[in-house]
């Protein structure tokens, strides 16, 4: 009997089958933002997460780099090339751990966001929790990564005088010597974004819907 009682505090009240037929929007409203937010996280391994655009005097359009939640596209090896005149070590080395479960990360994100939906509880926050945070933990890991190479350049690359250890910019615009780089959040990142907000309302509507419930049980 206990642990039936601890199952259902756990997966919290269920709702009257006569309460849903009187108000059947209230209580679909959460899945269909947790699905949204499960469905826009998936979605964003397609796209880039963060681009930069480096201007260089010997590229006068720019050398464009896309990072994948997964993976870098774009003009990698010429950047790297020009890091490499600096003392930085190759882009690609960055975040391989990451790189490498990132993938399974976010369809088990968008798996514990799904299983939100069928739990009343605090424990949908706890749940969700990972998934709200993913944006944050992003750019937080790619600020660690670029800080971690840009201030730990090779004191033995032919132009090792002429820039001193920095911190590349993540978002806007940096000057690094004769350079200059424009990043952003790219559609995968805001597709994140969009579903922690997604997330956030869905708790906030499930939390309306069924409080009512438990303060009735109680």
């Amino acid at each position: 009997m206990m642990a039936t009682d601890k199952i259902q505090q756990i997966i919290g009240p269920r709702a009257p089958a006569e309460a849903i037929a009187a108000d059947r929007m209230r209580y679909l409203w959460t899945p269909i933002c947790m699905w949204g937010a499960a469905v826009l996280i998936v979605a964003s391994i397609f796209f880039p997460y963060w681009s930069l655009v480096l201007h260089a005097p010997q590229y006068p359009k720019g050398l464009v780099v896309n990072a994948y939640i997964s993976r870098l596209e774009g003009d990698v090896r010429e950047i790297d090339s020009l890091n490499h005149y600096i003392g930085m070590r190759p882009l690609g080395d960055a975040a391989q751990l990451e790189k490498s479960i990132s993938v399974f990360a976010l369809i088990a994100l968008a798996l514990l966001v799904t299983a939100a939906i069928f739990i009343h509880s605090p424990w949908a926050v706890l749940l969700s929790l990972p998934a709200v945070m993913l944006p944050a933990v992003f750019l937080g890991d790619l600020f660690f990564w670029l800080n971690h190479f840009g201030q730990n350049l090779d004191p033995h690359a032919a132009l090792s005088n002429s820039v001193k250890p920095f911190t590349p910019t993540i978002l806007g615009r940096g000057v690094i010597g004769q350079f200059s780089t424009d990043a952003y959040a790219d559609i995968g990142l805001l597709m994140a974004t969009a579903a922690s907000i997604l997330i956030l309302v869905g708790l906030y509507l499930q939390r309306r819907a069924y409080k009512p419930l438990v303060d009735g049980r109680q």
